[in-house]
């Protein structure tokens, strides 16, 4: 059965959002083994310099690199755009090998260079979303993913 893992820096804080991921938690953990880990997002002034988010990213990576396995999918803005039959087939391409596959959701400054360089990258949309919003999203489209590898009606 493929692992899959979704590593988020930051916690979802409002009840509905936590609400959501615990259905599709709940809906995945029948298709694959899904686990979340969520991490502390690194402590930042109102106003910080380039140099400060960049030194925060790379001690978020620190954090996110020992919790990664199988086939790395960063996720971030510049990362390619898939549909959905799209990220069923990356899917599929990890039950192959390695078996395993961690979707990485960065921090509000996003993901270090170290981080995105450790697989292709996946761009949800060209548009902004709260990553609250994105973790939510990520779940539903996993879970589409492997509704359509198992040719069921979910995908109409």
């Amino acid at each position: 059965m493929l692992g899959v893992k979704i590593v988020c820096l930051g916690k979802l804080k409002e009840e509905y959002w936590r609400a959501a991921v615990r259905e599709y938690e709940k809906r995945l953990s029948a298709l694959c083994r899904f686990e979340l880990v969520e991490l502390p997002e690194a402590r930042l002034g109102s106003s910080p310099n380039k140099g400060e988010i960049s030194a925060a990213l790379e001690r978020e990576a620190g954090a996110v690199i020992p919790k990664l396995e199988g086939m790395v999918v960063p996720l971030c803005i510049e990362g390619r755009k898939l549909d959905s039959v799209g990220l069923s087939r990356l899917l599929s391409g990890a039950m192959q090998s390695p078996g395993a596959i961690s979707f990485v959701i960065g921090s509000s400054y996003g993901l270090s260079d170290s981080v995105k360089a450790l697989g292709t990258g996946i761009s949800m949309s060209p548009m902004t979303f709260p990553h609250q919003l994105a973790r939510v999203m990520l779940c539903e489209q996993i879970y589409r993913g492997l509704q359509i590898l198992r040719g069921a009606p979910y995908h109409k």
